[in-house]
């Protein structure tokens, strides 16, 4: 195996054998969409004994685990999600990964797993990034997307956690993901999560609490589910995958963190960035009723949803479990006008005023 060279930040990784052939065949398709596309290098540390391996970059391929691991068995895995960016300057950067690093760090605590160490993060997502800089894509709205993800790899069917780790990072070249305004299905019987649970944690067990509403919101042509707090199934929490907002007299509105919604970053950026335009930002309890009740009598102009992988998406419709429609009265408005400001700043195709972004140094292997 071959010692990574010199960059910025001293590496501490090996590049494995096959990386530079694995670049060097790879050809990006005109159509990305969101996933099928992998890039053709990936990252991955093992914890074992109270410590970190030896990073290694090597092929993207598949990767071996006993079917009795634990990330299996008990769904024991946490994963971050971000981007790397290539349109307003020569070389790649990223967008907030520090949050995304801390995040990670409060999803594995929470499944009591043992944190990735903030160099190791960083050095995989260098490494990932600066390995692919040639192939990230360069025009506005396509990008790198990242996927670190840490899963308990020892086999063993005792509840407790696992006594062995990994922690890898793999990629995808993407468009942003969208297929025009949302048709949102509210959900008023299953729930996703609850205070207390794993909610406010990135971690898999989540996504599949959500798959049957989900699925059965695709096959009636919606496009996802609005989930409601576990308590009192009155009160809105999130999409699945996205964070909502609306526009109410003007001004925007978004559920306030209660302990079982994921904290966005993009939905932090938003809050941010729609303040600093200008804009009125609520963050508090938002009962659903009172929110179709705003729809019917237009006091609830537009809403949309946020996330890494759309950016901003417009929601158009959204139907109740009586098949009733709530329409609002506008689409993709105010939307519009952040995604494109948000986007500006990600692509450094406008300042940055909040510091969010961060240069990558390419990687010659």
């Amino acid at each position: 195996m071959l010692t990574c060279g010199a960059s910025a930040r001293t590496p501490n990784y090996v590049i494995a054998p096959g990386v530079a052939a694995a670049l060097s065949n790879f050809r990006l398709p005109e159509t990305l969409g969101f996933g099928p596309v992998a890039a053709p290098v990936m990252f991955t540390a093992d914890w074992s004994q109270g410590a970190w391996s030896r990073g290694e970059l090597l092929p993207y391929g598949p990767i071996e685990v006993l079917p009795g691991a634990r990330v299996l068995q008990y769904a024991e895995l946490v994963f971050e999600g971000l981007k790397a960016y290539r349109v307003g300057e020569s070389g790649p950067n990223l967008f907030r990964p520090r949050d995304n690093w801390q995040r990670l760090t409060r999803s594995a605590q929470r499944l009591a797993m043992p944190p990735v160490p903030e160099d190791l993060f960083f050095e995989a997502l260098d490494a990932v990034v600066g390995s692919c800089h040639r192939i990230i894509p360069r025009e506005s709205g396509r990008s790198l997307y990242l996927r670190p993800f840490l899963f308990g790899t020892e086999a063993g069917y005792m509840l407790r956690n696992s006594t062995t780790f990994r922690f890898m990072v793999i990629a995808n070249p993407v468009e942003i993901y969208s297929s025009g305004p949302m048709r949102v299905a509210i959900e008023r019987e299953d729930v996703r999560a609850a205070v207390g649970g794993v909610g406010a944690a990135k971690a898999s067990a989540n996504y599949a609490a959500s798959l049957r509403a989900s699925s059965a919101a695709v096959a009636r042509g919606l496009t996802m589910t609005l989930w409601l707090d576990a308590r009192e199934q009155r009160y809105i929490q999130e999409l699945s995958g996205m964070n909502l907002f609306a526009v109410i007299g003007g001004e925007l509105h978004t559920p306030a963190l209660d302990g079982a919604i994921l904290p966005g970053i993009t939905r932090d950026s938003l809050v941010t960035l729609a303040r600093h335009l200008g804009y009125a930002v609520h963050e508090r309890g938002m009962a659903l009723d009172d929110l179709l009740a705003q729809i019917v009598s237009g006091e609830c102009s537009e809403l949309f949803a946020c996330g890494t992988a759309a950016i901003v998406s417009p929601i158009g419709l959204l139907v109740d479990r009586d098949r009733r429609e709530y329409v609002p009265g506008h689409v993709d408005s105010v939307a519009a006008q952040l995604r494109e400001a948000l986007l500006a700043i990600q692509e450094r195709r406008a300042p940055d005023p909040f510091g969010w972004t961060r240069a990558v140094a390419p990687l010659t292997v």
